[in-house]
């Protein structure tokens, strides 16, 4: 088979090389096509190296092609799989440290709460972008995986606005599916799911074993198991709603208002075990650690073993498998992120689900699921809110809405007055200026306004470790 696949934001080393392992694990991929682009050429350069050197390794003779330029990445492809983030980690230490001064505490910052709408202006902006190269120059029909996060608004935004058929790809699914098969005592092989909800909050509503429903049971045997003690929110969530969430204890944490508004009752429900856990800024003191590690260990990564291209190591990213179902036939079901069109009934029909779908030589088949139950709805509906107002802003430059829609998040609102977050919007505008081109008005004026601050700040110090040099990774085995 002979089609070009391209990654914009191909930068993103370990993602890239791994999915692209996975694309040529499958055999007809042979001699396929892979463009790569990025802004920042040393990344792009580290990248092909590196994939090419596994690629060698395993007697293939496709050659990346590495460019700076989108629109030549883009033409002719039939797929683009987007993984780029916008304003990198400069622009995301914004997205985290300037809510801390107005008292809201994120773990991530990268799908809701003020953060993650603020990332989305950024990346909606350049998805928008994408999406106008790909009509003009990639292959008729070509079709976009979007994973880079806010997961929903930006597959929204390149659906609704982009004109290009997006569907957006996690792997939040799969990993809740292997501790509920764990808390069952099952492999996950035997464990039969249905996940349906928003991306980092889709619910397993239905959970078999044999044919016979476990939902009922569930919620006992996860608090047994070994993996309870690093889930307590999500559990609790569990225990108040009925079923599981898909996402991790400190993610999941800032997509509500419960668990994060009292610093001094913080650390009932998070730990330092692992970032994920609800540590303040922890996945961007991750980030920090990881490119300073990068930097230092990039030699020793070309001298490890190539990746092999077998399928036991083939890992569940969704990407490969929807690709190869629709170019072989061969029958592919996972948990895509899709516009709903009545596949959820009571949530709107214009928003982006995560739900069951099906792929083969026809294409991406998405059965009805029908309800959600009512208390899961009810938390999904408040998002799907703050997702609207956050595309509509993006797409237009309305300051407005993205007032609006921080004003509707559910920890920032249970955090800030509407002083603070007008004040804290027109902070993080100017902050993020260079991000976003939509906004170049607004931020005009922000500015005036930021001249005579009238709102004090109310910081919060969080709960947060310091960013460890790569010698301190290596000393503790951090790099492993």
């Amino acid at each position: 088979m002979s089609f070009k696949v391209a990654f914009i934001g191909a930068g993103s080393i370990t993602f890239t090389r791994n999915l692209v392992g996975d694309l040529l694990t499958v055999p007809e991929f042979a001699d396929i096509r892979i463009a790569f682009t990025d802004i920042n050429e040393d990344n792009l350069r580290m990248v092909t190296q590196l994939v090419q050197q596994d690629i060698d390794a395993n007697g293939l003779s496709l050659r990346i092609e590495p460019t700076l330029d989108r629109r030549e990445a883009l033409r002719d492809a039939r797929y683009v799989i987007n993984c780029a983030r916008i304003g990198m980690l400069e622009a995301f230490a914004t997205d985290v440290e300037i809510p801390l001064q107005y008292g809201v505490d994120q773990c991530v910052g990268d799908t809701l709460c003020v953060g993650g709408i603020m990332y989305g202006q950024r990346g909606i902006a350049a998805i928008l972008d994408f999406c106008r190269d790909i009509r003009e120059v990639a292959e008729p029909g070509c079709i976009l995986l979007n994973y880079s996060n806010p997961m929903a608004m930006m597959t929204w935004a390149a659906n609704k606005y982009g004109g290009v058929k997006t569907i957006g790809l996690c792997h939040g699914v799969q990993h809740g599916h292997e501790q509920i098969a764990q808390a069952l005592g099952r492999a996950v092989k035997d464990v039969d799911i249905t996940c349906a909800g928003l991306n980092h909050q889709t619910w397993y509503i239905s959970v078999k074993t044999d044919g016979v429903e476990r939902t009922g049971e569930l919620y006992e045997k996860m608090c047994r198991a070994p993996f309870a003690k690093d889930e307590n929110i999500r559990l609790d969530v569990m225990k108040n709603f009925g079923y599981y969430s898909t996402e991790s204890n400190g993610h999941l944490s800032e997509y509500l208002m419960w668990y994060r508004k009292r610093p001094e009752e913080m650390e009932e429900w998070i730990n330092y075990s692992r970032w994920i856990q609800g540590e303040t800024g922890g996945y961007l003191r991750d980030c920090r650690e990881n490119r300073n590690w990068f930097m230092t260990d990039f030699p020793a990564w070309l001298a490890a073993p190539a990746r092999r291209y077998v399928p036991e190591d083939r890992s569940t990213e969704h990407g490969s498998y929807i690709i190869e179902g629709l170019e072989t036939g061969r029958i592919y079901r996972g948990h895509f992120n899709v516009m709903n069109r009545g596949t959820i009934t009571n949530l709107p029909d214009e928003c982006v689900v995560e739900v069951p779908g099906y792929v083969d030589r026809n294409g991406i088949a998405i059965p009805k699921v029908g309800d959600l139950p009512l208390g899961c709805a009810a938390i999904c509906s408040q998002s799907v809110w703050v997702q609207r107002l956050s595309v509509e802003a993006a797409v237009a430059g309305d300051i407005t809405l993205l007032r609006q829609a921080v004003m509707m998040d559910p920890l920032t609102g249970a955090v800030c007055t509407p002083a603070e977050i007008f004040q804290m919007v027109d902070e993080m505008l100017v902050a993020q200026e260079k991000w976003l081109p939509q906004y170049a008005e607004e931020i005009a004026r922000a500015k005036k306004r930021l001249e005579h601050k009238t709102v004090p700040y109310r910081p919060v110090k969080g709960f947060r470790l310091a960013v460890r040099s790569a010698e301190e990774k290596a000393k503790v085995g951090l790099h492993q």
